[in-house]
């Protein structure tokens, strides 16, 4: 969401406002490409419920794939990254902690879901994959076997 935040907002000050205003735009994009067949993973719109909803009613094959990790988890994942790609904060979690726990100004942090935003669980995801028990590769094996289960499939191996 990052890299897309800052095409969107070259400047991005991170407000409640700029970013209902970036996850909108993001399920609007990702609708207007499956409506052309397009396959799109939203992987930003994960946190409200608001926007998970947006995506569903716009989406006309939308699947919630939950990925369920608890917070401690991400945050020590997160702290163990030795690379990040472009657009991606570093130390973004424990950022969050020391503006919680000091009252700190940071430049550029904005709100951290998981730390000053709670996660908003769906009631009933189509997938829900349990990231703080499986390697990333038993999980993509997961994902691609549910969502080849629909009908029609939602994702194909192959030619």
């Amino acid at each position: 969401m990052d890299s897309i935040r800052k095409k969107i907002f070259p400047h991005p000050s991170y407000s409640d406002e700029e970013r209902d205003t970036a996850y909108r735009a993001f399920v609007l994009l990702g609708s207007t490409l499956s409506q052309k067949s397009i396959a799109v993973l939203l992987d930003a719109v994960g946190h409200k419920r608001i926007w998970r909803d947006m995506a569903r009613q716009e989406c006309p094959k939308f699947v919630e794939v939950y990925v369920r990790c608890p917070i401690e988890i991400c945050i020590r994942r997160e702290t163990e990254r030795t690379e990040s790609g472009e657009g991606i904060r570093q130390n973004l979690y424990q950022d969050a902690l020391l503006r919680l726990k000091t009252g700190k100004k940071i430049e550029g942090l904005g709100k951290v879901p998981g730390v000053d935003e709670p996660f908003e669980e769906s009631p009933h995801p189509e997938v829900i994959l349990d990231s703080a028990n499986e390697k990333a590769e038993t999980l993509i094996e997961e994902a691609i076997k549910a969502l080849s289960k629909f009908d029609p499939p939602l994702f194909y191996i192959g030619k």
